[in-house]
């Protein structure tokens, strides 16, 4: 429920709307007391989706701003799904790279835009 209002950065549509994510796609996993594991695995529109870090990044911002409990988050492109995927789910799962990437100003208003709930 958490992730399926993010909007795509380049589309009206949200990223369930787009099949980019869909209930199928999350796994939760007890791994200790009050404790989680979040995999998240989310399929591009198409295979060489130039903003698949973007999509990843949004996941990653909504789900640490709204889980309510302690977790560890993991993203992944599906496997198969995009032509560099094993890039991206480095960038997406590096914590300096998230951290860095949210200090740019002009990164930091297009995921608002996309994590913001509708009216």
């Amino acid at each position: 429920d958490i992730i399926r209002t993010i909007r795509d950065p380049e589309k009206p549509n949200t990223l369930e709307e787009l099949e980019v994510v869909t209930e199928s796609c999350v796994e939760v996993q007890e791994i200790g007391e009050e404790e989680y594991l979040v995999i998240i695995r989310f399929t591009p529109t198409v295979p060489h989706c130039s903003l698949a870090t973007l999509i990843g990044l949004c996941l990653r911002i909504k789900l640490q701003r709204c889980l309510p409990f302690r977790h560890k988050l993991e993203i992944y492109i599906s496997e198969g799904t995009h032509s560099t995927e094993e890039d991206i789910n480095k960038q997406i799962n590096d914590k300096e790279r998230v951290a860095a990437a949210m200090e740019n100003p002009n990164l930091r208003e297009i995921v608002e835009q996309c994590v913001t709930e509708p009216d």
